[in-house]
């Protein structure tokens, strides 16, 4: 079964090929079927051989598969290779089957669009280069994948054209994570000169015989990684893109939170774990990235006024989460976290997809209010989301992994005081802007009327992710739970072990660290219940009071870094675009524009319609070249 392997990426691709080549002569029927239909059949085929590699495992828990050679210059022969192993398996698993689910919800959610089969399209290609990504067993096939979704991420955040603000998000998108990827490329370029190799077993086996812990070498390449890591995931200084993202489609905001794009510089991180080992300071880097951005993040989530980009900021702060976990070599939990994540967060931008289809493409969140009647399933569906997200204790997959990371920042030998202080007091964050929506999108006073309610095939897929969102954290409980575990000794096949072996690692890892974080998260709550139910009016009031909307305004424009970047860059290219215009380079090209049509002018003096002036310069042709023939 194992040899099935490369049809999991196959399958949405052809999708994207057949719907290019196909396009308008396919009907919205046949446009979808293979649109949700070849990632359905992914999903299935990586089922099997998911399923497969977990039951038989193979020699040396994981399995290549070349193949051809991709190209064979001097020596450096990369393939079109996979590699499986845990890591993969576990993305492999989350990208197919809510990729999946995100396509079937998409058949319904984008009916009416003019744009159908150009969606499906985009969307196929989407999977099929994160598929690539997460599945190469080379870090140039791994570029290819990570290029992939970036363009794809233009395509889909700027669908809707005819509006130029979701063009410009989308270019924004484009630019923002390009400055991530050239990073990544310069580390790949340092990765090779020194190893020589991008294989990426052999590339980390080297590193460890090459490099000594702490060198120079190694910080840079890993700093390199994480530079292109920040891009992708959205993650402090180069998080600026994501909230602007939402100009897309709601299914495609799902999806590049949930299963593509954001996760993959966490994937990275993961898979090159060893090059992080070796550089201390680079991994305390990321440490420190990660717990900044969720806090920063979790602040801006929490006075958004649109409810996507209140869930955008969201999935920042969550990332960051993730990042602060890899970085203190929590990697099994940054692992774990980012596949509860992917169940809860598609579930909230779907069912948030649906509200505002519902509200007749209403976003603003104090515009809304009153739905709990109207829109029950969506109701009941989305706060099990928030609950996930907010990490409500016992009965959500998001409290286990989030546990868990907040339990290695502080128990890890790598982990802080400072780290878990932030860690909690992001989980404080999170509990209250999470309900804030609940609150305020299904409670109160109905202020839009609902003009359209959701089917089944939006349902199907809420109802699917809200069940994961719930049982997801199922697989790995804390030991004070139940000691259950075997998601943990899966990854142990693949990743470092966890490392709870501080001083504070008893009181983290038990029923101490436990308490404290479900104490926060209740807390949390019940303020945000106060906050939006009783004291609504009142609440209202003091935000909009002189003394704080400043600070409102602050974190609601993301802490001033698109200002920032605005006039130390943005405005200054623009305007040394604007004095070049007329440099040499235009001269240069201008002239060549000029020789092109003097020729054209010159060629076409010729054609003027007489045979006789024809049968006289072809005469005189014939005659040239005999001379020359003769005259040697």
């Amino acid at each position: 079964m194992l040899g099935l392997l490369w049809l999991i990426p196959a399958l949405p691709a052809a999708g994207f090929v057949l719907l290019m080549l196909l396009n308008r002569r396919l009907s919205r029927p046949a446009a979808a079927w293979i649109g949700a239909g070849s990632v359905g059949l992914s999903a299935l085929v990586a089922l099997i051989v998911c399923g497969s590699f977990i039951v038989s495992p193979p020699a040396g828990d994981s399995y290549h598969q070349v193949l051809w050679t991709w190209f064979d210059v001097a020596g450096f022969a990369p393939t079109i290779g996979f590699y499986l192993d845990a890591v993969s398996v576990l993305w492999v698993l989350v990208i197919t089957f809510v990729g999946f689910l995100i396509h079937l919800y998409s058949t319904e959610h984008m009916e009416h669009d003019e744009g159908f089969t150009r969606f499906f399209m985009y969307l196929n290609l989407f999977v099929a280069s994160m598929l690539v990504l997460v599945l190469a067993d080379n870090m140039l096939l791994l570029y290819l994948g990570w290029e992939g979704v970036g363009l794809c991420s233009y395509l889909l955040i700027s669908f809707w054209q005819k509006d130029p603000q979701n063009v410009y998000s989308g270019r924004k998108a484009f630019i923002v994570t390009r400055v991530g990827d050239t990073a990544l490329i310069a580390g790949l370029f340092l990765l090779f000169t020194q190893l020589r190799t991008l294989q990426i077993q052999p590339m980390l086996a080297a590193a460890q015989h090459s490099f000594v812990p702490g060198s120079a070498v190694a910080v840079a390449a890993a700093l390199l990684i994480l530079g292109g890591a920040v891009g992708k995931s959205a993650q402090v200084p180069l998080q600026t893109w994501l909230p602007d993202a939402m100009a897309g489609p709601s299914p495609v905001s799902a999806l590049i939170h949930a299963a593509t794009m954001v996760t993959a510089g966490v994937y990275l991180i993961a898979r090159t774990n060893v090059l992080f080992t070796l550089a201390p300071d680079a991994r305390l880097v990321v440490a420190i990235v990660g717990t900044v951005t969720l806090l920063i993040a979790g602040f801006s989530a929490l006075v958004q006024h649109d409810l996507k980009r209140a869930l955008a900021y969201s999935t920042i702060s969550q990332i960051g989460y993730m990042f602060l976990a890899l970085g203190v070599s929590g990697w099994e939990a940054g692992v774990f976290h980012f596949m509860t994540h992917a169940f809860f967060k598609a579930l909230l931008f779907l069912a948030a997809g649906v509200i505002i289809e519902a509200l007749a493409d209403e976003h603003d969140i104090f515009k809304m209010g009153g739905l709990v009647r109207e829109l029950p399933a969506v109701f009941w569906t989305f706060t099990i989301g928030a609950a996930a997200l907010a990490a409500l204790p016992f009965v959500t997959d998001g409290f286990y992994s989030k546990d868990l990371i907040i339990a290695t920042s502080l128990g890890s030998v790598d982990g802080s005081l400072w780290f878990y202080v932030g860690s909690l007091v992001g989980a404080f964050i999170t509990a209250l802007y999470s309900f804030r929506l609940v609150f305020l999108v299904f409670f109160g006073e109905r202020h839009t009327e609902v003009t359209r309610r959701p089917r089944w095939r939006q349902l199907v897929p809420l109802y699917a992710l809200a069940t994961l969102s719930i049982v997801g954290g199922l697989v790995w409980m804390p030991g004070w739970v139940s000691g259950f575990h075997p998601l943990e000794d899966f990854l142990d096949t693949a990743l470092p072990q966890l490392d709870l072996t501080s001083r504070y690692a008893a009181f983290a890892d038990g029923t101490g660290g436990a308490f404290v974080t479900i104490l926060i998260v209740a807390v949390g709550i019940g303020i945000a219940w106060l906050l939006w139910i009783p004291w609504r009016k009142s609440t209202h009031a003091f935000s909009e009071s002189p003394a704080v909307r400043p600070l409102a305004a602050y974190w609601l424009g993301g802490w001033g870094f698109d200002w920032v970047y605005e006039r130390v860059f943005v405005r200054p290219v623009k305007w040394f675009a604007h004095a070049a215009r007329n440099d040499l380079v235009d001269y240069v090209v201008g002239g060549i524009a000029w020789l092109n049509v003097a020729a054209w002018r010159a060629l076409s003096a010729g054609q003027t319609g007489r045979l006789r002036a024809y049968v006289a310069v072809a005469g005189f042709g014939i005659v040239l070249v005999l001379a020359v023939v003769v005259l040697r």
